[in-house]
Parts: C-alpha cells; sequence; structure tokens
C-alpha cells in the first residue's frame, strides 16, 4: 500500500517584531508558531506528515527559555540532566517540535504545554487522550527521530507510525557487514555482498538499519519484540521499499 508523505521544515523562527494575538490566550510559545501556515491537514490514514528542524540554527537563549517553558516538569528535568549543553538542547527541541506539532494538527485547540503522554509497555511514547475528548476527530500519532544536526518529527492520522533518522556519515565500532550478518535476514546480506563499491554498500546499510528501525518503532514493540532478522527490507527499484516478514 503506498502512502502519501509531505515533509516541512517547522523551526526555528525569528521571533515576529510585532506578534499578533496568540491563537492560545496566555501562551507565550504559540507566539513563535504565529506566522507558520497551519499544517496541511491529514487526509487519510495513508497520508505521513514529516516535520523536521536544524538545531544548529536556533542561538536565541531567550527562544529557546520559551521552549523550555512549553515542556512538563519531567521533560524539563530529563532535558537538563543529559551532559552537554548541545544534548540538554536537542532534548528541548525534540520535545517542543513534538508539542506544538501536536497543537497544530487540532487547530490550535490544544494548548501545547497540556499534552500528556504515556508509554506502552515497550517504551513506546503516545498522546494521553482522555475518553471523552472531542477536540480531535481522528486519534493522531506521532513518532520521533534526530541526530545532531535534525531532529525530525512524523505525524499520522489512526494509524502507528514509526520514523528513525541516521547520520549518512555514521561511523560503527564494529564492521557494518559485521553488524549486518549479525542482526540482518540473509537476503538482506546478500543485497549488501553484491555491491561492489564500499561507499556505496555503506550507504545501503545505513538505509536498510534505519528503514528496519521504522518499522519496529511504527509497531511500537521495541527491538527484543520484533527483532532485526526476522522481517526483511526489499528496496525495489520500481515498486518502492517493500516488507517482508518470516
Amino acid at each position: 500500500m503506498r502512502h502519501l508523505l509531505l515533509r516541512r521544515r517547522a523551526m526555528p523562527l525569528p521571533p515576529p517584531a510585532s506578534p499578533p494575538p496568540p491563537r492560545m490566550p496566555g501562551v507565550a510559545g504559540a507566539r513563535l508558531f504565529s506566522s507558520l501556515p497551519p499544517p496541511l491537514p491529514l487526509q487519510s490514514r495513508r497520508e505521513v506528515h514529516v516535520w523536521y528542524l536544524l538545531p544548529d540554527e536556533l542561538n536565541d537563549a531567550s527562544q529557546l527559555k520559551m521552549y523550555m517553558d512549553l515542556l512538563s516538569p519531567s521533560e524539563r528535568k530529563a532535558a537538563l540532566a543529559m551532559n552537554g549543553e548541545k544534548l540538554q538542547k536537542g532534548a528541548v527541541l525534540s520535545r517542543a517540535l513534538v508539542r506544538t506539532t501536536l497543537s497544530r494538527y487540532t487547530d490550535c485547540k490544544v494548548d501545547p504545554r497540556s499534552f500528556e503522554f504515556k508509554k506502552n509497555k515497550f517504551g513506546k511514547p503516545e498522546i494521553l487522550w482522555q475518553p471523552d475528548d472531542n477536540r480531535m476527530g481522528w486519534p493522531l500519532h506521532f513518532n520521533i527521530s534526530h541526530t545532531s544536526s535534525l531532529i525530525a518529527c512524523g505525524v499520522t492520522m489512526d494509524t502507528p507510525i514509526g520514523i528513525d533518522i541516521e547520520e549518512k556519515k555514521r561511523k560503527t565500532k564494529k564492521n557494518f557487514l559485521s553488524l549486518a550478518r549479525r542482526y540482518f535476514t540473509p537476503s538482506e546480506v546478500d543485497y549488501l555482498d553484491k555491491i561492489p563499491d564500499p561507499d556505496a554498500q555503506q550507504k545501503e546499510f545505513i538505509k536498510l538499519w534505519t528503514l528496519k528501525e521504522a518499522y519496529v518503532k511504527a509497531l511500537g514493540r521495541g527491538f527484543s519484540g520484533a527483532p532485526f532478522n526476522k522481517f526483511s527490507i526489499v528496496l525495489a527499484a520500481k515498486n518502492g521499499i517493500q516488507i517482508s516478514v518470516s
């Protein structure tokens, strides 16, 4: 089944010189996003919207504090516990991206700060909706991933989602083919073995690893619940990406 993928840049944004009234009275963080176009509505369960930001482009301490104020006490505590300012900043922006993006899909009916989250038994974060909450016609699903230079948040309607991003030049402690033989299926290892150029081989390894990670995250069962060697990713040029489950 094919899906429609939409990628849009989310933030950071410079604060407007003269901000219009916020769509959510009393929520300072909303002003930072008032100049963004509203998100395109999710038309069906087959649509996937991906929002991303480049953390290195945000260097305004006051703006970062506004994002920090959107977080829950536990999120702030976790962010500040990170080792180093760069990791702390990334944690703050990741959570702010989730909260502001989800709020905009409710047409800002839900304050970014009011979202509550839970984790399933495998640790996947989900929105905690109350049974009588009718502010969203269909349940929203989200997933987030980040590297040192990019943060991405995927959003779907009534459909589980998984997203994973990796550095193109990611380095591994072990030879990547050794990792493939340990974690991948025989067909995937054979696919990599047939690529003569080492750089191209490594590129395809990272692509496969990222796709497998995203699939496992979408299932919401974690690595132990969906081992990489129990399903194959087929990179078909004409038919897109196919998943074969053993």
